[in-house]
């Protein structure tokens, strides 16, 4: 009979061998041998981390509780890689595009490289995975407890042997999982060391599966001739928990930390999925072919109370097969160290990332990224967070007493990291997916799993007593939280998914369409929907940019030798002999993807914003690049059009080409200030969103007085865009006008009651004439009444006496109606009066905001489409301005 001391031995001799694998992988890595660490067979066993004690252990145990239910724990996972292969394929191409760490960098990254989204999903996933640790820690605390109990000798109470086996496994997780920083440098000691796990643990199950077949029974036949026949009632099995366990276990190939780690991040190259596709199924299929033969045999031979979860060791044992019990307690062991294992790593990568660095960086905010050595900080919180994760999941096994059923324990953490499933599906294939609606969803679905199924599976702590599990909180019994709002649902399983993931997706879209995408979500969200056609994102840099900075930023966070290595080699790309590269903006870029793969998206954003100073090209700059670039192309076409007509006469084509020049010249004149003037909103506009889109810090008061600045400029930017194409249809003649007979007097009215405003934070006096305003005119009342309204706010504006007089005045003259607007100022220089009728001249600094020097323009052109003139009738007691209409736009006096 084994002992516990001799068992101990066993696992202590086998910790070593799986150091000794995992020292030699990582020795021909650095020495480049890794044509064996990137085959197809080494990625196909590693996805076998799925198949933990629950699988091992507690599949058997679901077999004999439940019969056939067990099935759905691998065919999930079997339907994704088979059916959904698509899916994976597109997450490892987002994963190595994008370079990503962790499923909350995934999302952070879709979501514009959200700090906090990512800070969310850190949470969830530390929280969902605790109980799948904590059952790791069970199952291998019940295996030795069965050895002590076969062979009576002392052993230490499953609480320290818990305690001793996590500190185990987290100091072989903290040397082989930190070795390096970058996470897209594969953990190839890990993962081969759990490719060999694989094989423990497959070799294991199917020995005792043989051994129970041809051993206990005498063939398939009689093993099968034992089974109770309950086992097989597909009505009691293929029903709504059935269908939601295979849901589940699907999500988890997704969803869970681990997976993602090992499925995306260690990926070494594509084309291994088009192997895992077939093989890891098949994997599965061989870890399920002898559970049902296992669940038989312990429920026929040993006694009715015993443990099913345990049937694997407790079979052999009773057989007095000693050797093959070490067998399958290394199996269990293996399934449940390599678990814990990459769920560390994955869920350390992801503390690190997006808790304790950002942490770091706001503490910091002041300093510049590249002074300091952030490779080291990474590296430390990585290995605390390792003994932290391990921790947690021994603290939720004390809690729960170790006294829940593996596979029950099992599906309470695959439903925690599935409500990730709705922002994660929403943002591979949904462009209006947004930022709120992924936190807001996650929040919704996190708190409903926590409550109607993490917070009761302690079994009735003082989290939730046992009245508030049957009545609701405060004896509300449609709050009871398994059993909300009196649905009906009796399994806790099938009733948390239901809820938790039905609001969860509800939420998601009913948010994603009351919000609108941030730019650089709608720029992330292109670059993951199409990823198979697009680009990285290229970052804009700003002048005070140094290829010194970025040096010294990605020696601190890369290393020395791969910060050198890299620069190098763009500097080759560039085509220059030294080793350092100018700071391009693909340079920027793959910096930023280099260091993403070390920090993750959304900190190596954050760092690259403080050392470029945040310049990024934003969706709507490409989109204005776009558009400017076709009106170019169109405005050439014309001119080619119109020259090649031209070209019939000579004649007509000398004149043409003289036209065209001058045209050119007006075009150059035209473009160089419509510029200079969409320049400053657009600048305005640009500046302060980027103050927005990276202000985690901003108190409402700031962004609430930055969006106000946004939406000024915006507003000043289209009335400057209506004022352009006012003026160039009326330039052009062909502007629509809407003429009828209207009392000048109304006209007058209309405009002084748009400028009265103005006219009282001045406390200007506005003078007026209204008997000799009693005519009627055939004209556009808008047009004309727009004019007047120009030249009264720029009497006000430009006046410059205290207080302004402004005087409209009319009166019919030589057969013609004549308006005159003056005030009390200076009046303009004489050198100014043939420029104030220029496109974009502006005389005075002092009132040029908000101002494009259209108003006059736009007037003359307006006064001469209705027949008529608008000139300057200077004065030396203040500006004057002289509209004159045409006899027939003029009636006679009408009577008051």
């Amino acid at each position: 009979m084994i002992s516990f001391n001799v068992l101990v031995s066993i696992c202590l001799l086998y910790v070593l061998g799986l150091f000794a694998v995992a020292y030699a992988a990582e020795r021909w890595a650095e020495t480049g041998r890794f044509a064996i660490l990137r085959s197809p067979l080494i990625y196909t066993l590693s996805i076998s981390v799925y198949c933990t004690a629950w699988t091992f252990y507690g599949a058997v145990g679901s077999a004999a509780r439940n019969g056939l239910e067990f099935v759905a724990i691998y065919l999930g996972p079997t339907l994704v890689f088979v059916g959904w292969w698509w899916l994976l394929h597109k997450l490892v191409r987002i994963g190595r595009v994008q370079r990503i760490t962790s499923i909350a960098d995934l999302l952070s990254s879709r979501y514009g490289k959200s700090g906090g989204l990512a800070v969310l999903v850190t949470v969830l996933a530390v929280v969902g995975t605790t109980p799948y640790i904590a059952l790791q820690l069970q199952s291998m605390t019940l295996s030795f407890a069965v050895f002590t109990t076969a062979t009576g000798a002392p052993a230490p109470s499953p609480t320290v042997t818990a305690f001793y086996v996590a500190a185990g496994l987290a100091v072989f997780t903290i040397i082989f999982g930190t070795r390096n920083l970058d996470a897209n440098e594969r953990h190839h000691g890990v993962v081969t060391a759990i490719a060999v796990e694989a094989v423990v643990k497959l070799a294991a199950l199917l020995s005792v599966g043989i051994f129970v077949v041809w051993g206990v029974a005498s063939g398939p036949a009689d093993i099968f001739a034992r089974m109770d026949p309950e086992l097989l009632q597909s009505s009691q099995v293929f029903n709504t928990r059935w269908l939601t366990l295979n849901f589940l276990s699907a999500c988890a190939i997704i969803c869970l930390p681990r997976m993602f780690q090992v499925i995306v991040v260690e990926n070494a190259n594509e084309r291994h999925l088009a192997t895992a596709s077939w093989a890891f199924p098949l994997y599965l299929f061989l870890m399920s072919l002898f559970v049902l033969p296992i669940a038989i045999a312990g429920q026929s031979i040993l006694a009715p109370d015993a443990n099913p979860d345990l049937f694997v060791l407790t079979v052999p044992l009773d057989q007095g097969q000693q050797t093959l019990a070490t067998l399958a307690f290394l199996g269990g062991f293996s399934s449940a160290t390599s678990m814990v294992i990459v769920a560390s790593i994955a869920l350390s990568t992801m503390m690190s990332n997006h808790i304790v660095l950002p942490l770091w960086l706001r503490m910091n905010a002041s300093r510049n990224p590249a002074s300091d050595d952030v490779r080291d900080l990474l590296l430390r919180s990585r290995r605390l967070s390792i003994a932290v994760v391990v921790a947690l999941g021994y603290v939720y096994f004390q809690f729960n007493g170790g006294t829940g059923a593996l596979a029950s324990i099992g599906l309470i953490a695959f439903l925690g990291v599935a409500q990730v499933l709705p922002a994660l599906l929403g943002g591979l294939f949904w462009h209006s997916a947004t930022r709120p609606a992924a936190i807001a969803s996650i929040c919704t679905g996190f708190f409903i799993w926590a409550y109607t199924l993490f917070i009761p599976s302690f079994g009735g702590a003082a989290l939730m007593g046992p009245e508030t599990l049957q009545s609701g909180p405060f004896g509300i019994l449609w709050l009871a939280p398994q059993n909300l709002l009196g649905v009906g649902i009796t399994d806790p399983l099938v009733h948390a998914v239901f809820w938790s993931l039905g609001l969860n997706t509800l939420v998601f879209i009913s948010v994603s369409l009351l919000t609108t995408p941030s730019a650089i979500e709608r720029l992330q969200s292109v670059q993951f929907i199409n990823v198979f056609g697009q680009v990285s994102p290229r970052r804009g840099i700003t002048r005070n940019t140094t290829i010194e900075d970025l040096l010294v930023l990605a020696q601190r966070i890369l290393g020395r030798e791969e910060a050198m290595t890299l620069f190098k080699a763009q500097a080759r790309h560039q085509g220059k002999d030294s080793p350092l590269p100018d700071a391009t903006n693909e340079l920027i870029a793959t910096l930023e993807r280099e260091i993403a793969g070390s920090v993750g998206a959304a900190a190596a954003h954050a760092m690259m914003a403080q050392v470029t100073g945040g310049a990024e090209i934003s969706f709507e700059d490409m989109i204005a690049v776009a558009d400017e670039t076709a009106q170019i192309m169109e405005y050439s076409a014309r001119l080619e059009t119109q020259s090649k007509e031209l070209e019939q006469a000579a004649v007509q084509l000398r004149n043409a080409n003289a036209k065209l020049t001058e045209l050119g010249a007006q075009k150059d004149t035209f473009l160089s200030q419509v510029s200079h003037e969409l320049r400053t909103p657009m600048t305005s506009i640009r500046t302060f969103s980027e103050i927005l889109q990276d202000g985690d810090t901003l108190d409402p008061e700031q962004l609430n007085h930055f969006a106000t600045i946004i939406h000024s400029e915006s507003i000043r930017l289209t009335r400057l865009l209506d004022d352009i194409l006012d003026l160039s249809f009326m330039e052009n003649g062909r502007v629509q006008l809407n003429l009828e007979t209207v009392p000048l007097h109304s006209i007058i009215d209309r405009a002084l009651a748009t400028t009265q405003a103005q006219a009282n934070e001045l406390g200007a006096v506005i003078r007026r004439n209204t008997t000799a305003e009693q005519v009627t005119l055939y004209t556009d009342p808008d047009r004309l009444s727009q004019v007047l309204i120009n030249l009264v706010t720029n009497a006000l504006k430009h006046c410059g006496t205290t207080p302004p007089e402004v005087s409209v005045l009319s009166g019919l003259h030589m057969g013609k109606l004549v308006i005159t607007v003056a005030d009390n100022g200076k009046g303009i220089s004489e050198d100014d009066i043939d420029l104030i009728f220029e496109k974009f001249s502006k005389l005075s600094k002092k009132f040029t905001s908000g101002s494009a020097g259209l108003g006059l323009p736009i007037s003359r052109e307006i006064v001469k489409n209705l027949g008529g003139t608008l000139v300057y009738a200077g004065s030396s007691k203040g500006a004057v301005f002289r509209i004159t209409l045409p006899l027939q736009a003029a009636e006679t006096p009408v009577s008051a």
